[in-house]
């Protein structure tokens, strides 16, 4: 099983929550995702987003607490991942899609009430929505099930 870290990254605008998610596109779908990336020998987590973060957006954030942990079996592709999703606070700098580190097409700001409606990877939506008014830990949320992106 593979872990990938990521990063919950948010911001006010007008009246409402946005997240920062990388947009791609996989069999003429599109697809956002948390951004993040898989941990290097000797890497901890949190270095990790931090890490993936300053080579594919250009920025710096500083990581808070672990959101929800969440499996995602997907046995089209013999591909089980760990979800782990961390509160990523004081974005430094703006973001800008580094070509050289990501293949993602852009980076968007999507309405936190819009999550649960997109292609989502992982596909937590709905489970990290509540999160914006408790703020509390999400705990492991078990299997996340995840359509599979050709």
């Amino acid at each position: 099983m593979k872990v990938r870290p990521s990063a919950l990254i948010w911001r006010q605008n007008a009246n409402q929550t946005e997240v920062l998610l990388m947009h791609y596109n996989y069999g003429n779908q599109d697809v956002f995702a948390l951004p993040g990336g898989n941990p290097n020998r000797g890497e901890i987590l949190p270095e990790t987003v931090v890490r993936e973060i300053r080579e594919e957006l250009g920025v710096s954030v500083d990581i808070g607490e672990m959101i929800l942990a969440g499996e995602m079996l997907l046995s089209q592709r013999n591909d089980d991942v760990l979800h782990v999703v961390f509160a990523a606070r004081n974005l430094q700098g703006d973001p800008a899609l580094n070509p050289a580190e990501t293949t993602a097409l852009a980076i968007v700001w999507k309405p936190v009430a819009e999550l649960n409606q997109l292609n989502l990877y992982p596909n937590i939506g709905s489970r990290i929505q509540p999160w914006f008014t408790s703020a509390t830990y999400l705990g492991y949320v078990g299997r996340i099930e995840q359509q599979y992106f050709e």
